[in-house]
């Protein structure tokens, strides 16, 4: 089995985390390590001119509900010049040693650059094991090509049109370097790197783009990406990691940012003089619930599990504001349909779900009515919005015995596949696992099983006879192999027809924001007039003008490889300079 090795997973309530972890660790470990307790909602009143600065507009935040500066933003703390107790001095700096931060220190320190990172826990958050790349080696060795203007116009779709194309070059021009650089320092330590296949065996409705490369760990458990970079790093001898000391603040003479001041682990303020420029990535704000509460109300009401990276609470984007850059004015985050809920429970970021790995697949999903109401063969968050005008923001999800033979025919890509590669490339969970997460749902409570429709109704207190109708509509379609309902491809339709029968309501998990600084192309943080912030850059999920309303989880790695991608370009041209 393919499941990762970083299994001991920190706890999910923003504690400091002991070990770096990958993404796939993380929607894995929800299904294992229960998330804490949502706080309350923030209150809400009329916008402060701090506010209106930060997002450009005197417009309401997300939901319409209007906030203060004072509601999570805050006021920007004053440090007296007396209270710092030291000064670090380094060309670059880099706030955030997760995925972006260590590709920038490695970046900039081939250059010769010296280098001061600053992380607040004892580890980063390492490196993601799904990255997005296009015309990688490996790419090109499988014959696979993308089209560019294809795939620009796909992303500018699921973007809603609020994606900087110059942006979306820079990724298409430069992700490949990322890539090809850091399977060689995989191959240094005997780490392959796989890529996706491509192989197209259907027509589909939405266009599956194989951009994923990921990094084919040791299942003992002794490697992962925050290893290998770390050190990579020290052998490059200009790096110096300053851990459990985090990021007060930006620190500005003028207009012009010229490093930061930070906390040490023993209370002192320290201050870090970069000459060249900061690069800001903390990785979001999908662990502030205030923020969340404050803009993303609507995300909210359709996900019931957190499994971002602990820690990553805004300070790179509070930082930001407070130097006077402009936040995007759409807030959203990628949320994936992976949440389990017990019969009695409905959507809603305080009730706290278990991981349901099977969720993306296009089983049947009805509403709390037994109703269909929405083609399930879709990117993994559409559902969850369609969620949004049914009872209980809740769907439940559907199948029979033979739901291993349905998965196999389905033929999902990325992280939702569940069976090999046509390249021997293993999924990121594979079916046997699947069988065994599954088990340990129905005797959690979550997943109902039964031997009549009825029955099953009954268990998940669904109306019997709506549902008993709508599950021999589905029956009929899979037998006609047409869905005239709403247009779901035929191999991706499946009976509900041999017992025992399988049901679990189901919603969404929050994986990380995608609303963050605005930036030009290279990657300079803009203030509400569009004029870049000398010496302030931002990458990753910190950084805007890229994602809005959905994420295009059909390319594979896209915001992970997005990040190495504008992390490594602006390293190297920071230190360069």
């Amino acid at each position: 089995m393919k499941l990762n090795h970083d299994e001991n997973l920190a706890a999910q309530d923003g504690r400091m985390a002991k070990v770096p972890l990958s993404r796939r660790s993380f929607l894995l470990g929800g299904a294992m390590a229960g998330a804490a307790a949502a706080a309350g909602l923030a209150g809400c009143a009329p916008q402060s001119a701090t506010q209106v600065a930060a997002t450009g507009s005197e417009a309401p935040a997300a939901g319409g509900a209007a906030t203060t500066a004072s509601d999570w933003l805050g006021v920007e703390p004053a440090i007296a010049e007396d209270e710092i107790a030291r000064t670090v001095e380094c060309d670059i700096l880099v706030v955030g040693a997760g995925t972006g931060g260590l590709f920038a220190a490695c970046a900039a320190a081939e250059e010769g650059a010296k280098v001061v990172v600053l992380e607040k826990f004892t580890q980063g958050g390492g490196i993601r094991d799904d990255l997005g790349a296009v015309n990688s080696r490996l790419q090109q060795e499988s014959n696979y090509t993308i089209d560019r203007l294809e795939m620009a116009r796909d992303m500018y779709h699921y973007a809603a049109g609020q994606l900087k194309p110059e942006l979306f070059d820079v990724w298409y021009a430069n992700s490949a370097e990322a890539i090809d650089w850091y399977e060689e320092r995989l191959a240094e330590r005997d780490v392959k790197l796989w890529h996706e296949a491509a192989e197209e065996l259907h027509e589909t409705n939405y266009k599956h783009w194989a951009t994923g490369h990921s990094p084919a760990w040791p299942a003992d458990g002794s490697l992962d990406g925050n290893t290998v970079l770390c050190g990579y790093a020290a052998q490059l001898g200009t790096v110096e990691f300053l851990y459990e000391t985090p990021m007060v603040k930006l620190d500005r003479e003028g207009e012009k940012v010229v490093g930061a001041i930070a906390q040490a682990s023993d209370g002192t303020y320290v201050r870090v003089a970069a000459a060249k420029g900061t690069i800001v990535c903390t990785g979001g704000y999908a662990r502030n619930e205030e923020m969340m509460n404050a803009l993303q109300p609507h995300t909210q009401s359709i996900q019931s599990g957190n499994t971002a990276i602990p820690g990553t609470e805004g300070d790179g984007i509070k930082a930001c504001l407070w130097a006077g850059a402009k936040m995007d004015e759409t807030h959203s985050s990628m949320l994936f349909d992976r949440a389990a809920l017990l019969p009695t429970e409905t959507a809603g970021y305080e009730t706290q779900g278990e991981m349901f790995w099977m969720g993306s697949q296009p089983w049947l999903k009805v509403n709390l009515n037994g109703e269909r109401f929405c083609n399930e063969s879709g990117t993994y968050d559409f559902i969850l919005h369609a969620d949004a005008s049914q009872p209980g923001n809740t769907h439940v999800t559907l199948w029979d015995a033979d739901y291993q033979t349905y998965a196999e025919q389905f033929d999902m890509h990325g992280c939702s596949r569940m069976f090999p590669f046509d390249n021997g490339a293993a999924p990121n969970i594979p079916m046997e696992a699947i069988v065994g997460m599954n088990q340990g749902l129905i005797e959690k409570g979550y997943i109902q099983q039964a031997d009549t429709i009825e029955e099953l109704a009954e268990k998940l207190g669904l109306p019997a006879d709506a549902l008993v109708a709508t599950v021999a509509r589905n029956n009929e379609n899979y037998d006609a192999q047409v869905d005239p309902d709403f247009g779901k491809e035929p191999f991706r339709l499946s009976p509900v027809r041999k017992a025992p029968f399988y049901g679990v309501r189901n919603t969404g998990r929050l994986l990380c924001t995608m609303d963050g600084i605005c930036i030009d192309d290279q990657c300079r943080a803009l203030t509400a007039a569009g004029a870049p912030i000398e010496g302030l850059y931002v990458v990753g999920n910190d950084s805007g003008c890229y994602y809005s309303m959905t994420y295009p989880n059909l390319s594979t790695g896209n915001a992970a490889g997005r990040t190495v991608t504008f992390a490594r370009r602006t390293a190297k041209a920071l230190a360069s300079a």
